[in-house]
C-alpha cells in the first residue's frame, strides 16, 4: 500500500473536501482525485462516498489501520534522521507537568532547552516522530511497576522516579485530618478529572476496582495552581505526586494509603542519544525509581 496514497485518503476523510485537501497537502484537485481512486483499485474496495464526503464501511476500517501505519513510517523516519545526523546542542523535551519534579528541574541545562507540555499519551508520539528528543511521562502505578503506555513504535523506556500520591482536600472537609485515607473512605466523595494537570482518573478507578470515582468536574488545561485552586474552592477531590500535593493553600493533603498505588515517572527515548539529551538521561537515570 502505498503511504502516499494514504496520507492522501486520510488527509480528504479528516477534512471532508477533496478541495480542502488538494490545498493542505499542495497537490491539484486532479492529483488528490486519482490518488483516491489508486488506492481503492489497489484495495478493491470504494473507501468514500462523494456527495458528502465520506468513509465508506471499508473506508472507517482502513483509517483505523492508517493512523499507526503511517505514525510508524514517521517514526523510523525520525530514527534514522537521529542516527545519520550531528549532534544537537539544544534538547526539547517533551513532558506532563507532574513529571517536572524538583530532581528533574535540577537536572535540566541551563540553556538550549525547548519544553512542551504535552499529554500522556501525545509525548510517546512525540519522542517517535522526532518532534521531541526526550520524553517524561507519569502515572498512578503499583510500586516498581512500568507504565502502560500507547505502543506507537519501538521506545527505550526507563523509570526515573516514583513517590507516594496525596489526596487534595478543602481544609474544612471532615477528612482533611487524616493521617491517610482508604479509597473506600471516599466512596461518595466528588472527583476532579483533570487528565492534562493532574493524575488521570481513569487509573484510580482501575485500582479500586469498584468504579466508584465520579467525575464532578472535567479540567482540561494543564495549570496545576488552577487545579488545586478548584481543590480547595470544593469543587472535588484530585490525587497529585506529594511533592505537589503539600505546602498548597487551601488544601489538605492526606496520603493515600490503599489501594497501594505511587506516582512514577518514566524517560522515553528513541534510538541512541547524543548531546543535551544523553547527558540529561544519564543524569535522571543515574539513582534510578527510587532517587527521585
Amino acid at each position: 500500500m502505498d503511504p502516499h496514497l494514504l496520507r492522501t485518503y486520510v488527509t480528504v476523510a479528516r477534512l471532508a473536501s477533496f478541495s480542502e485537501a488538494a490545498r493542505e497537502l499542495g497537490y491539484t484537485q486532479s492529483a488528490v482525485s486519482q490518488h483516491i481512486a489508486a488506492l481503492e483499485q489497489d484495495l478493491g474496495a470504494a473507501l468514500l462516498t462523494r456527495r458528502p464526503v465520506t468513509p465508506t464501511t471499508a473506508g472507517e476500517r482502513l483509517l483505523e489501520h492508517a493512523g499507526p501505519l503511517l505514525l510508524r513510517l514517521d517514526a523510523a523516519r525520525a530514527d534514522v534522521v537521529r542516527m545519520a545526523s550531528a549532534p544537537e546542542h539544544g534538547l526539547t523535551l517533551a513532558a506532563t507537568p507532574t513529571a517536572l519534579g524538583p530532581r528533574v528541574l535540577a537536572a535540566l541545562p541551563a540553556a538550549g532547552v525547548t519544553l512542551r507540555a504535552l499529554a500522556r499519551d501525545d509525548i510517546p508520539v512525540a519522542v517517535a516522530t522526532g518532534a521531541a528528543d526526550l520524553g517524561l511521562v507519569d502515572g498512578l502505578a503499583a510500586p516498581s511497576d512500568p507504565l502502560r503506555l500507547p505502543d506507537v513504535a519501538p521506545l527505550n523506556t526507563c523509570g526515573v522516579g516514583e513517590e507516594p500520591v496525596c489526596v487534595l482536600l478543602p481544609e474544612g472537609h471532615p477528612l482533611a485530618r487524616r493521617p491517610g485515607l482508604r479509597l473506600a473512605d471516599l466512596v461518595d466523595a466528588r472527583w476532579l478529572d483533570a487528565p492534562g494537570a493532574g493524575l488521570p482518573l481513569d487509573r484510580l478507578r482501575a485500582t479500586s476496582g469498584t468504579g466508584a470515582v465520579r467525575t464532578a468536574l472535567r479540567y482540561e488545561g494543564t495549570d496545576l495552581r488552577t487545579l488545586t485552586t478548584l481543590a480547595a474552592a470544593g469543587h472535588g477531590l484530585t490525587v497529585l505526586p506529594r511533592g505537589f500535593a503539600t505546602g498548597v493553600p487551601g488544601v489538605a493533603a492526606v496520603p493515600l494509603v490503599e489501594p497501594r498505588v505511587v506516582h512514577r515517572t518514566e524517560l522515553l527515548s528513541g534510538g541512541a542519544l547524543r548531546g543535551a539529551a544523553a547527558v540529561l538521561a544519564r543524569q535522571l537515570t543515574a539513582a534510578g525509581p527510587e532517587g527521585a
